[in-house]
């Protein structure tokens, strides 16, 4: 690539982790980075990133099945709440009841009422990252990686309906 004066659009990490490991959190880590499973929906993963429409930041939120790495709910608003998350839960094609584990990091979208009430209405067990380790969530992490640089660097979203209208569009 060099030789012919290419570069590439991806980057170099520099993640620092932190030096205790323990979950001070009641949730255990249930996934443990467990991160390939044999059945569709027996663990899904989820995170926010942010995006700027504007000159303000909003954000995504996305929901992905282990199995196949599939991408299924998303949703993305101008606050990181717990609302955003409902509604990637909301737009899930799959039946809540077969979903068996949620593993998330430890955003407080995640670990409220409502959230809490959607998981247990469902029978789905949580699960939690270790504090400060993004490794534990790590394929959404990948994931983001690979959306910020295919998606959101392209485009220079002006509304938060473009935004939704793009997001829509790159998800199916």
């Amino acid at each position: 690539m060099k030789r012919r004066g290419l570069t590439s659009t991806y980057t170099i990490a520099h993640f620092k982790g932190q030096r205790t490991a323990c979950n001070e959190a009641k949730t255990a880590n249930v996934l443990d980075r467990t991160f390939t499973q044999e059945q569709p929906l027996e663990a899904i993963v989820t995170d926010l990133t942010y995006v700027r429409v504007r000159k303000k930041w909003h954000y995504i939120c996305l929901i992905l099945d282990l199995f196949n790495r599939e991408i299924i709910g998303y949703s993305c608003g101008e606050k990181k709440d717990a609302s955003l998350v409902k509604e990637a839960f909301g737009r899930i094609p799959y039946s809540l009841t077969d979903v068996k584990l949620f593993h998330t990091d430890w955003g407080k979208e995640f670990d409220n009422q409502t959230i809490h009430e959607i998981l247990n209405g469902f029978g789905i067990t949580r699960s939690l990252s270790r504090k400060g380790c993004p490794y534990d969530n790590a394929v959404v992490e990948s994931t983001y990686k690979s959306v910020k640089v295919e998606f959101v660097h392209q485009y220079q979203f002006e509304t938060l309906a473009q935004l939704r209208l793009e997001l829509f569009d790159y998800v199916h």
